[in-house]
């Protein structure tokens, strides 16, 4: 289905959000967007989640039009979900937003007005906070350059991953933001092809806003717009899983953006580095999900 290209009735944002086994924050998440008045469309695509909660949702928002469910066969994957979704987006802008985050009317207008102040604004997000109202240094950070990443590891001088000093509290340019929130132009989202369909779990969203940048366009962090975000269903319940595919997005990454991968020998040093990293960290992973589960079941 294509979109229309303009409408009076077309909503000023179409909300997606992907959903893979998420629980019940999933369902606190849509709730909160739903319950404001602003004119939106909530795009629910599952990823062949086996708790039930997406067809709960739907059943339960059945008279609102406003929220459209659609039901994948299969695990897709974050990037290739959301691009799928905005393909049957109508509205012009896209607001890309994890499914355990709580979007509240007043910070989603603020995001839309921050994009509409800024002609050159490519991207926004906005600083994802924990339980106890902690920013995610994810929020606002720096492109995971080599020489970036040995810095913060090893403590040396010059510019790590990290942004040393407190969260922003005002609008300001950043290299990354969170891919828990990014509003995004729906003409630049497809400009750029949408996320890069070679990442399946995490580090697309430094693709995006690496490929944003890299067409012109600004990236920006809403430092004075907090949204709580909690730790994924799926992260908890398959850990193993999760940090495979992050290890992948790692790799993927800096193979398309650092010069460093120019490099035959140092490419092999990371990869080494990234997958030995990846096979230390498994034996912990697997025991305290099975912890986990023997917790559940007593």
């Amino acid at each position: 289905m294509n979109p229309p290209s303009s409408s009076a009735s077309a909503p000023a944002v179409s909300i997606i959000v992907v959903s893979a086994d998420s629980g019940p924050s999933l369902r606190d998440g849509v709730r909160e967007v739903l319950a404001g008045t602003l004119p939106l469309e909530l795009i629910l695509i599952d990823n062949a989640s086996t708790d039930g909660m997406p067809q709960a949702i739907a059943r339960a928002h059945a008279g609102d039009a406003r929220l459209r469910v659609i039901e994948n066969g299969a695990n897709l994957g974050f990037g290739p979900a959301v691009n799928r979704a905005a393909a049957q987006a109508c509205g012009e802008t896209l607001l890309v937003l994890n499914p355990d985050c709580l979007l509240q009317e007043t910070a989603l207008q603020r995001l839309l007005d921050i994009l509409e102040a800024h002609p050159r604004a490519g991207l926004v997000g906005s600083v994802v906070c924990d339980a106890d109202g902690q920013p995610d240094p994810a929020s606002f950070r720096r492109d995971p350059l080599l020489r970036r990443a040995l810095t913060s590891l090893f403590g040396g001088a010059g510019e790590g991953v990290a942004i040393d000093g407190a969260m922003p509290d005002r609008v300001v340019e950043a290299e990354a933001v969170s891919g828990a929130v990014m509003l995004l132009p729906r003409g630049v989202f497809q400009q750029l092809g949408g996320f890069d369909e070679g990442y399946f779990l995490h580090c697309e969203d430094l693709d995006l806003c690496r490929r944003v940048r890299d067409a012109g366009y600004q990236v920006l962090l809403a430092g004075d717009v907090r949204v709580p975000h909690g730790k994924g269903s799926s992260s908890r319940h398959r850990p193993v899983f999760v940090s495979r595919y992050k290890h992948r997005g790692m790799w993927r990454w800096f193979r398309k953006f650092d010069p460093a991968a120019r490099n035959p020998l140092l490419a092999a040093v990371v990869w080494l580095g990234i997958w030995g990293h990846f096979l230390l960290l498994v034996p912990g992973q697997w025991w305290r999900a099975r912890q986990r589960v023997r917790g559940g079941n007593a």
